[in-house]
């Protein structure tokens, strides 16, 4: 139950990425919502604009998603140990890919979604900038919380 109080965050985040990857989440669904927004912030744009711009904003929330899910296997892996480590980190980004694969598996049965090795890469440079920042932080804070 211990080790529960460190991952839970983690697990919690990991069920809101799965969510994510469902049809509820996928392009279609979503350009509904951002694209009518795109279209107000930005009236001259034309539709391929629009398009790539929603692209991007997909894109950036793997990349962001990660990074959250990044720093709290982090947390998981870290437990009650104190200050950083490569091993621990390197264990956080592991994890944190293998779940990025697993996540892109499971989209491979939802009917309007797929399989893509870039969101994978996408989700692993998110992982690995949050590895990056809690190395940043450990060396000018020492980590103490």
């Amino acid at each position: 139950m211990r080790a529960l109080k460190y991952w839970w965050p983690a697990i919690a985040w990991a069920c809101v990425i799965f969510f994510l990857s469902t049809e509820v989440f996928s392009g279609a669904n979503t350009s509904r919502f951002i694209i009518p927004f795109l279209r107000w912030l930005l009236p001259q744009a034309d539709a391929e604009t629009l398009a790539r711009i929603h692209l991007v904003i997909r894109k950036a929330a793997h990349v962001a998603n990660y990074f959250v899910f990044g720093w709290l296997v982090l947390r998981g892996v870290r437990g009650e140990a104190r200050g950083w480590s490569w091993r621990r980190s390197a264990m956080a980004l592991l994890l944190a890919v293998a779940y990025a694969a697993l996540d892109e598996y499971h989209q491979w049965f939802v009917p309007v979604r797929g399989f893509a090795m870039r969101d994978v890469l996408l989700d692993s440079v998110g992982a690995t900038l949050a590895q990056m920042s809690a190395y940043w932080k450990y060396r000018t804070t020492k980590f103490e919380n």
